[in-house]
């Protein structure tokens, strides 16, 4: 029994020698695990998302250091200020190592990064002056906050701000650098090297994990996946008002189709787009597509079923309320429905113009016009007693009552006066209207 104790122990304890050796060697010798995660693109609400589940992964899995590898060419401010508060707020430390582009918000995020490593001869950093919605640079207000920005990301890690504010500030003359004023700051690897804007450089990642003096390390990437893609692409400020504008397009020239058919189809679609995009992201909830989908409901129940307009509103209403929800920024959401709107309201007017009630409109309104012409009319024509002659029973002034091939019927005079007794003949017949004259010959007889 005691031999059995013994063996079971020793067992035990070369399993756990073993199990550790494996480990030891997976890790590389030292346990240390690096991360590496993409800055890539655009600077925008759908990298904030992507970085945002990277970080907490890589935390989660007990990352020991992370490399943000960017080459980005900018991008939008108020995500990169997100993105920034997010790198710098990082547990652990962190490197952005610049493989190629680091320009305008890639250069302030980048600053937010416990260092900066730059591959020679690729790598450039700087350009950052921020610009407004149609390209041309901001007003005073936003470049003198934006300037602010600069100078604290820089000197957040004792860099001098007088690089970051000439990136920023075209004003800033620094001519060994940028060739004099009126042109922003962009600073080569080497060039960032030598003031101090980037700590080291490196061909690869092996040189870079050689400068962090972690060799060994385990290395893991994250990688984009494609709902994120999808994520980027779609809440991009652009592509926002594009998806509404084809989303509601989509559905007004459905109207003008008989049947369900493309332009329904890309409708529905551009608007899924949207809401799959921020909701990957993390600013929706499936509650604001069960919304918008009520809205929809509630628009056909008025386009079918009238209720004083009451289901119109409502319905409009939860669609434009599911669209903010699910938005990131409600100035910008509601500048993207507002273009949406102008467009659809163009379109259909033209389509009224010049294509006419098609589709399921064609149910709504009434086109067809029932004329004499076409042979209608209201009542029976009584062509049968034209010409034929009779006797007014009452006074005709000029209407009246006559007596018609013994048939009492309502009559009209041509227009004078015929007092009760004359003889009267029908001179034309059309539906309920008979008109008669007096008949000077008959009553001469």
């Amino acid at each position: 029994m005691k031999r059995l104790r013994l063996m079971l122990f020793t067992t035990m304890i070369l399993t756990s020698f073993f199990l550790s050796l494996v480990q030891t060697s997976a890790n590389g010798g030292d346990g240390k695990v690096v991360f590496y995660i993409p800055v890539e693109q655009a600077v925008e609400r759908g990298l904030l998302a992507f970085l945002e589940r990277s970080i907490e992964t890589a935390i989660e899995e007990g990352a020991d250091h992370i490399v943000f590898e960017v080459n980005t060419p900018g991008g939008f401010v108020d995500a990169a200020g997100e993105i920034a508060d997010l790198i710098g707020n990082v547990p652990i430390p962190t490197t952005a190592f610049v493989v190629k582009d680091a320009l305008s918000a890639g250069a302030y995020i980048s600053l937010y990064a416990d260092e900066i490593v730059m591959v020679p001869g690729m790598a450039e950093i700087g350009a950052a002056q921020v610009i407004d919605g149609s390209g041309s640079a901001a007003d005073d207000k936003a470049h003198s906050a934006w300037l602010a920005k600069m100078r604290n990301a820089a000197e957040r890690n004792g860099r001098d701000p007088i690089y970051a504010l000439a990136m920023a500030d075209p004003e800033i003359d620094l001519p060994e650098y940028n060739a004099g004023t009126g042109k922003l700051l962009t600073l080569t690897a080497s060039q960032a090297y030598e003031v101090g804007y980037a700590d080291a450089l490196a061909e690869d990642r092996a040189e870079l994990l050689q400068y962090l003096d972690l060799e060994n390390a385990v290395e893991r990437e994250m990688e984009v996946s494609f709902a994120e893609k999808i994520a980027r692409f779609v809440t991009h400020p652009i592509i926002i008002p594009i998806l509404l504008s084809i989303g509601s397009l989509g559905l007004v020239l459905e109207l003008y189709s008989p049947g369900f058919g493309i332009p329904g189809i890309m409708g529905i679609t551009a608007l899924m787009l949207y809401f799959f995009g921020h909701l990957v992201a993390g600013f929706a909830g499936f509650e604001t597509m069960i919304l918008f989908a009520a809205g929809i409901i509630l628009l056909l129940i008025e386009i079918f079923m009238p209720g004083f307009g009451i289901f119109g509103i409502l319905g409009i209403g939860a669609m434009i309320g599911s669209l903010i929800l699910a938005s990131y920024s409600t100035s910008h959401i509601l500048v993207s429905i507002l273009i949406a709107a102008a467009v659809t309201i163009a379109v259909s007017i033209i389509m009224f113009k010049y294509f006419g009630n098609r589709g399921p409109l064609r149910k709504l309104v009434l086109t067809e016009a029932i004329t004499t012409a076409e042979g209608y009319v209201s009542n029976i024509n009584r062509e049968d007693i034209v010409g034929k002659a009779g006797e007014a029973l009452t006074t005709l002034r000029p209407s009246g009552t006559a007596l018609i091939d013994n048939e009492r019927l309502d009559v009209v005079s041509e227009g004078g006066y015929i007092e009760q007794g004359k003889k009267v003949k029908v001179i034309s017949a059309s539906g309920s209207r008979i008109v008669v004259r007096e008949h000077h010959a008959y009553n001469e007889e």
